[in-house]
């Protein structure tokens, strides 16, 4: 029964509006092109001279990460892991009210990359909450990341030109 006139019999337009969907999927791709594209590099390039794809401005070639951005913190891998999956969990519950494909999308992303460095943190050499992750992607030797490092670049800019728009979670545009 219809709770008020002209209230939707059905629930169907709320899912519309929460775009989870989209979120987990792309959280899933993220990941899974990431761990696809770090087993091929260390499948294909570990111990190998770099591959350069174009020259003096990105080539491939491994190395494994023990610290954060640019091999920082490689003295507090257990904490910088532990904050990883904390930041996980708090854009799962950011996302489980986000009603806007943008914010969706950039979650997802975050996310997935997210995961992606997570898992090899818990599941790489030299041990759980001290595993190195895996870069390849070298531009042009300022720095080497690897697909996560795209995906949670991706979501900063586009959540930052969310933001800048005043768009929030719920697809509203803020009032300046």
């Amino acid at each position: 029964m219809q709770t008020a006139r002209g209230a939707s019999l059905n629930h169907t337009g709320d899912r519309r509006h929460r775009p989870l969907g989209l979120f987990f999927a792309v959280a899933v791709i993220a990941y899974v092109v990431d761990q696809v594209t770090k087993v091929w590099a260390v499948a294909r390039l570990d111990g190998e001279l770099p591959i350069v794809v174009v020259p003096h401005l990105f080539s491939l070639s491994f190395l494994r990460n023990p610290g954060a951005a640019f091999g920082m913190g490689d003295s507090i891998t257990p904490v910088l892991t532990a904050f990883m999956i904390v930041i996980a969990a708090a854009v799962v519950v950011a996302a489980l009210r986000v009603r806007h494909r943008g914010w969706a999308l950039a979650l997802g992303l975050l996310l997935g990359g997210a995961l992606g460095n997570i898992t090899d943190r818990l599941a790489r050499a030299p041990g759980v909450f001290h595993g190195h992750v895996i870069d390849f992607l070298d531009y042009a030797g300022f720095f080497v990341g690897n697909v996560a490092d795209i995906a949670i670049t991706v979501a900063a800019v586009l959540l930052r030109v969310l933001s800048g728009r005043g768009i929030g979670r719920d697809g509203e545009v803020a009032r300046r």
